[in-house]
């Protein structure tokens, strides 16, 4: 048993979950569209900054779907709050070239080809429910976690980077150097493929991700975190009063992200 999966034995990836579907490739053939996302410079939230913790030893249950709402009309121009919380949350740093570039969470500037508006937004895993990242693993490395955080085993990760591949929103990245300093809820490693965890290890102790946290405390509140199963939280219900889409949504991968103000 990997070291992961002993510490997070309910997280174990499903055999039947890991089998390379066909069909499923067919669904990078859109990923094209994503050209309009280009690197770019630089709703509320309850200030509780809490969800209800998981108890130490209960598998993640199927009965919450943990997702986050961002919105864009709030979101300012050349912040980055959020992709600096990350770094100094989870231990990574921007490599300065395109090709090794980490892509934890990036802003990235949306331009619509029609009428020419552009829009500025994080960008990370989408948290699919039908993760094709997932699919086309051949060690089971990457898997979807029962409440619907899509993780990296690094211990089983090969570094075949076919999961990179497959992502439509070109969401993770490969670490080609050693690496130092790493935080012991967030190993990385040379040779292996990474992403957003939602800051999964914050979630089980019952505490919102990074990014979210910065940016709330910012006074920006641009992003919501919670439950989406749940009809009283407080994401579902501003899902319920806002016009939200999700990005390729025409993939049918039912992302965990939602996005409002587009």
């Amino acid at each position: 048993m990997s070291k992961c999966a002993k510490h997070c034995p309910e997280i174990a990836p499903n055999d039947a979950q890991n089998a390379i579907d066909p069909g499923r490739r067919r669904l990078l053939a859109g990923a094209g569209a994503l050209t309009t996302l280009m690197l770019a410079p630089g709703v509320s939230l309850m200030m509780s900054g809490a969800v209800e913790a998981r108890p130490a030893g209960v598998a993640a249950s199927a009965k919450i779907r943990w997702g986050i709402l961002i919105d864009v009309s709030k979101c300012p121009d050349g912040c980055d709050l959020c992709v600096t919380a990350c770094k100094d949350e989870n231990g990574w740093q921007e490599t300065g070239r395109a090709e090794t570039n980490v892509q934890w969470i990036r802003k990235v500037t949306l331009k619509d080809k029609n009428t020419g508006a552009i829009k500025t937004l994080p960008f990370m895993c989408q948290h699919c429910a039908e993760p094709p990242c997932v699919d086309v693993c051949p060690t089971g490395a990457s898997f979807k976690r029962a409440d619907g955080i899509v993780l990296v085993d690094k211990h089983t990760c090969i570094g075949c980077r076919y999961c990179m591949m497959a992502c439509p929103y070109a969401a993770r990245s490969f670490v080609h150097e050693q690496v130092t300093n790493q935080k012991p809820h967030a190993p990385r490693g040379k040779g292996t493929v990474e992403s957003c965890t939602m800051c999964v290890h914050r979630v089980d102790k019952g505490q919102i991700p990074a990014c979210v946290e910065a940016c709330t405390k910012a006074g920006n509140r641009t992003m919501i975190f919670g439950d989406l199963n749940d009809p009283n939280s407080e994401i579902a219900k501003a899902a319920g009063q806002h016009l939200t889409t999700r990005i390729r949504a025409d993939l049918g991968l039912d992302p965990g992200i939602l996005y409002s103000g587009l």
